[in-house]
């Protein structure tokens, strides 16, 4: 379908304008004076007898490189679409209109999402995420809801080309899972998924009831940053209750026979981290300490947060959840923080999350109020 001349227009003066608040906010002539000042820097050999600040560096110039090349990518898009568009209505070439229109929304997408990501500017949203999901009471129902979370995100990650690392996975009694956590491994994992941080509810009729009722179930997903060794975090040993197990998930063979399984319980925050993803209990003890780290850091951001917004950390039960999934009597995903609702169920379930997140983070950008979840049935 060819847009009219007018509508094309005005979307393609949406982008420049888009674009040009782009610009104003990264600044591509001082980024490529910084980009000059590291080259002039890695001349120096002294530059590289400091490793840790030499990483550091190094991470920044391949940042300002990556957003630089995308920006730059992006606005020459729209600029030769406008002026494409422009030659093939004045030659009354069809053919050409008919694919710029068809191309146009791909291009709005690229332009939106460049924009979200110039909003994970945050000190660690570039970094790998722990992410933790835990059911909330309901039994079988709820840990079914949490396995099909944990695949959703899973999915979420294989779409972007981002890697996985399974930390944590216990079986439900009959379905789904009691616990899982995985790190994602990828540019903004952390900047992306935090938008997941709350509670997920689920509406649906019941596989599990035989009398076919609608039931209502809820997960906690907890996301925290993977952190540097360089960011310390203080743990006192006797804060700590550190407990063994044997490990309880899927594998085969490779399910471990010995207590190699730790679980690590942070007293005075009643945060408990839990791994069982290697057969050395050392390996998982390292892991569990590596997650429990990342959770105090997150905790004491959120801590911060609160006092700069009073928001409140989201418990498992009703008026607390982030968002709702209403598989029945209709079909819709609802986000309590955006207000935007999607039909797409299915799809979002099975990692088509870009669209969701993006809202979220853009309404929190904006500073829009957050309300309590609303009553779908």
């Amino acid at each position: 379908m060819i847009i009219d001349a007018y509508e094309y227009g005005e979307r393609v003066k949406k982008l420049s304008k888009q674009l040009a608040n782009v610009r104003d906010i990264i600044k591509p002539t001082l980024l490529a004076k910084r980009l000059g000042e590291i080259a002039e820097l890695e001349n120096d050999q002294s530059f590289w007898l400091n490793p840790e600040n030499a990483t550091k560096v190094q991470k920044e110039k391949v940042r300002i490189e990556r957003t630089t090349s995308r920006f730059q990518s992006a606005a020459t898009a729209v600029e030769d679409a406008a002026a494409l568009f422009e030659i093939a209505a004045g030659e009354q070439d069809n053919e050409t209109l008919a694919a710029l229109s068809d191309e146009l929304p791909d291009l709005e997408t690229r332009v939106d999402t460049l924009e979200v990501e110039l909003m994970l500017s945050g000190e660690l949203d570039g970094n790998n995420a722990i992410v933790s999901i835990t059911p909330g009471a309901g039994g079988t129902e709820s840990q079914d809801w949490a396995s099909m979370l944990y695949r959703m995100y899973l999915r979420w990650a294989e779409r972007r080309g981002f890697k996985t690392e399974v930390l944590d996975y216990q079986d439900g009694e009959e379905a789904g899972i009691k616990d899982a956590a995985v790190l994602i491994k990828g540019v903004n994992a952390y900047g992306y998924l935090k938008a997941e941080n709350g509670t997920h509810r689920l509406v649906r009729v019941s596989p599990f009831d035989s009398n076919g009722r609608r039931h209502t179930s809820f997960v906690s997903v907890a996301v925290s940053p993977e952190i540097d060794d360089d960011i310390k975090i203080e743990i006192d040993e006797k804060d700590l209750r550190i407990d063994t197990y044997r490990s309880s998930g899927a594998g085969g063979q490779h399910v471990n026979k010995t207590e190699s399984a730790i679980r690590i319980t942070h007293i005075p925050t009643n945060v408990v981290v839990q791994c069982q993803n290697d057969r050395s209990q050392h390996k998982n003890r390292e892991t569990a300490f590596k997650m429990l780290r990342s959770k105090l850091y997150e905790l004491e951001l959120q801590k911060r947060q609160a006092q700069a917004d009073s928001k409140i950390k989201a418990d498992i039960g009703w008026g607390h959840q982030i968002r709702s999934y209403v598989l029945f009597p209709y079909q819709q995903v609802k986000d309590n923080r955006s207000k935007q609702a999607f039909s797409s169920v299915d799809a979002i379930l099975d990692g088509d999350l870009d669209k969701l997140i993006e809202g979220v983070l853009i309404s929190i950008e904006r500073g829009e109020p957050i309300g309590n979840a609303e009553d779908d049935e």
